[in-house]
């Protein structure tokens, strides 16, 4: 399964490739975080973790990551140990804890999409073992719990932002993405995904109006004034779209896929399989951070937000963030709850009815894409609420 890609410009495209040998060049970018010998606070992850935790992320540095930035960047206090590697695509830095101070290692929050040539975070996961935690779909666990199985162990979206959008002043009749199959309306999609097969398979949408040739440039869409419709994040789509993307700059109408009954966990946090017990005594002390992280980030997003959108300039690749952006995001994180508390009340949970859920809804739709799920698969083999706090809640 590949990724969904977000709006970019022809140079991200058509760099996508050179970007991604730069970054699968096996150098260790692990030593890249600056030198920082703060005393270390209330929480010292130092003695069961690795000197550096890295994480592999989905795309870009944007909001929906905002809450690993908050970590090396807390409240601003830590920005001036950070290390931007516009190369590597990397950001690096002393790992903080909020008000607990500095946790005693680093951390290193790696680029994803055309960074690594498009490739999945699972696969990158197993090509490289030096990432401790990777951002992987829900569906793309249950997807890979045979040949390369990952296991959740914080979620970072409790909803996910996926959806598809149009134009309201070409469908003015168009409330949900149902009423794209009355109108026989054309659905850029990037290919294979997991949910376009569930709209064609549950009848939402007829398989003849999906066009699986979108590449996350806009021009498709721009050009076809409006007779198209399209995937794309609500935390960021409907934004650009407005407001950055030259011949629209209009607004967007869109719908939720996890509204029309596709349940997945988006950019959970999860950790290979094979080394989930070898890192147990680390994540143990690690998620709990993590959370609070998240919490801290959607409490005060500003100083955070701002480290987004300067790595975001200095990466220089063709994705376009501005503070806008970063805001826009944020406030679509917190009035669509797209981040909030799980089913048992605490930040990160995995409902185990939506994982039951999503086995159901993709054991089909995976058999026949020659991927099937492991049989007879438990929750617990892709994910897990073990390492979470549940005094962190929103």
């Amino acid at each position: 399964m590949k990724y969904t890609v977000r709006t970019l410009t022809a140079a991200t495209v058509a760099a996508a490739a050179a970007v991604s040998l730069a970054a699968c060049g096996g150098d260790d970018s692990s030593t890249s975080a600056a030198s920082y010998d703060g005393e270390i606070g209330s929480t010292d992850l130092s003695s069961v973790c690795p000197s550096t935790v890295v994480v592999q992320t989905d795309w870009f540095p944007e909001a929906e990551h905002g809450h690993l930035y908050e970590q090396l960047n807390y409240g601003g206090e830590g920005k001036d140990h950070i290390t931007i590697d516009a190369d590597k695509k990397t950001v690096s830095g002393p790992l903080f804890d909020g008000a607990n101070g500095y946790t005693g290692v680093n951390l290193e929050i790696r680029s994803g999409g055309p960074a690594i040539g498009n490739q999945s975070v699972t696969s990158q996961m197993y090509q490289d073992q030096d990432i401790l935690l990777g951002y992987v779909d829900t569906d793309q666990s249950i997807q890979h719990s045979a040949d390369m199985p990952t296991v959740g162990v914080m979620t970072t979206l409790d909803k996910s932002p996926q959806m598809i959008m149009w134009d309201p002043a070409t469908y003015p009749d168009v409330h949900g993405i149902a009423d794209l199959k009355d109108k026989n309306v054309t659905v850029l999609t990037f290919a294979d995904m997991s949910y376009i097969k569930y709209l064609t398979g549950s009848g939402i949408l007829n398989q003849s109006q999906i066009d699986e040739s979108y590449d996350g440039a806009p021009a498709t869409f721009v050009a076809a004034g409006g007779a198209k419709a399209q995937q794309g994040y609500s935390s960021s789509e409907p934004y650009n779209y407005e407001n950055t993307i030259e011949g629209w700059k209009k607004p967007v109408e869109y719908q939720l896929i996890h509204d029309v009954g596709f349940p997945t966990y988006k950019s959970a946090l999860a950790v290979r399989a094979d080394a989930k017990d070898a890192n147990a005594d680390c994540l143990k002390e690690l998620v709990p951070v993590l959370q609070r992280g998240e919490k801290s980030y959607l409490d005060n997003p500003d100083a955070t937000n701002e480290l987004i959108v300067e790595t975001v300039s200095e990466f220089n690749s063709g994705w376009v963030y501005d503070a806008g952006n970063a805001s826009y995001g944020v406030d679509k994180m917190r009035d669509e709850k797209l981040v909030a508390n799980g089913a048992d009340g605490t930040l990160g949970s995995f409902e185990d009815a939506r994982l039951s859920r999503l086995v159901d809804i993709l054991t089909p739709i995976f058999a026949a894409q020659n991927t099937p799920v492991k049989d007879g698969v438990k929750n617990s083999e892709f994910a897990t609420n073990e390492f979470l706090d549940p005094g962190v809640s929103l």
